[in-house]
């Protein structure tokens, strides 16, 4: 029998190394997409229009917000697991739009679930829970450390977290969530710091290559100290714990912290350059309630699932800003 899979958020990072994933695993896999006047299915088209994908991969609308497309994809569908990855995820502007991440991220998981619990009770479902729900709790942050969110993103997705609990609790569904510390990639939104800054780095070294000059990039609080990994190492991680006989949660993470300012350092020196050269300070960026440190303990990870991150930092930084440099040069 053919495993059906249904991921939310599809379009995103996490969504298209997953998507990947699965399709080699010999999945149908089935993705909610949010409609966008705007262009935004730059990382899954290429997999979607792939010839040896047809039929095996399904594009539906839908939204978070949008009660009545999630029970009639779930229905549709019938998915045998559920990754529910889709959120207003950036920290920032839930600082902003509070009422609108809580919508998408805290109400629209309850949606999800609501639709499986009522259609598809069997499925396995994942919840994208993040390493935010910690905020000002002291690392190493593992799967029992107290949730202090500094966000209204963290505060929303503390709320998700609960009720797969309480849905798993209350209702017997095969519920888990995966606190996934920082994950990059060169398919990382544009607007987040590492992806800003390796963009940065690749035009700043093509333009001196060139002969010309470039603009610095502005970033805020370098002091801010991140767990960061491979983002498609993350998504077998997801797909581990929908594997186990029982459901429970789990961190993923490298372990290893690392400043702003010090990736800053990783990605210009790749190219050659000072990050001092190149970096404008602005107070602007930082956030009303900053959290200062993120560092996971992912040893339960790693002893029930088998999984570890293998891709340093280092490596990371490296080659976020080689595919930054080859996209520019295209």
């Amino acid at each position: 029998m053919t495993k059906r899979a249904l991921i939310t958020g599809i379009t995103g990072q996490d969504g298209s190394y997953l998507a990947e994933l699965l399709l080699a695993k010999g999945y149908e896999v089935h993705g909610l997409v949010r409609r966008s006047s705007s262009f935004n299915r730059g990382r899954i088209d290429p997999i979607y229009l792939h010839a040896d994908n047809t039929g095996r991969l399904n594009l539906h609308y839908g939204d978070l917000t949008d009660s009545t497309s999630l029970t009639n994809l779930v229905r549709t569908a019938q998915p045998h697991e559920v990754y529910n990855l889709a959120a207003q995820s950036h920290v920032a502007v839930s600082f902003e739009m509070p009422e609108y991440t809580a919508s998408a991220d805290a109400i629209g998981t309850i949606r999800m679930l609501e639709a499986v619990r009522q259609h598809a009770p069997e499925a396995r479902f994942y919840q994208a829970s993040t390493s935010e729900m910690f905020g000002l709790t002291a690392p190493p942050q593992h799967e029992g450390t107290h949730f202090h969110p500094r966000s209204p993103y963290g505060a929303a997705k503390l709320h998700a977290h609960w009720a797969t609990i309480n849905y798993r609790e209350a209702y017997g569904l095969f519920a888990v969530a995966g606190i996934l510390f920082n994950h990059e990639s060169p398919r990382r939104g544009e607007s987040f710091v590492t992806r800003k800054i390796t963009r940065a780095v690749a035009r700043i070294a093509t333009s001196l290559e060139r002969g010309g000059t470039a603009e610095p990039v502005t970033l805020g609080n370098l002091d801010a100290i991140r767990d960061w990994g491979y983002a498609q190492e993350y998504v077998e991680g997801m797909w581990r714990m929908l594997q186990q006989d029982t459901p429970g949660d789990f961190v993923l993470a490298t372990g290893v912290g690392t400043t702003v300012r010090d990736f800053c350092e990783l990605a210009f020196s790749h190219a050659g350059l000072d990050w001092r050269d190149h970096v404008v300070i602005d107070p602007r960026f930082e956030r009303p309630a900053e959290v200062p440190e993120l560092v996971g303990d992912a040893s339960h990870a790693a002893s029930e699932l088998g999984w570890k991150a293998t891709t340093s930092v280092g490596e990371l930084a490296r080659l976020m800003v080689d595919s930054d440099i080859a996209a520019l040069q295209q």
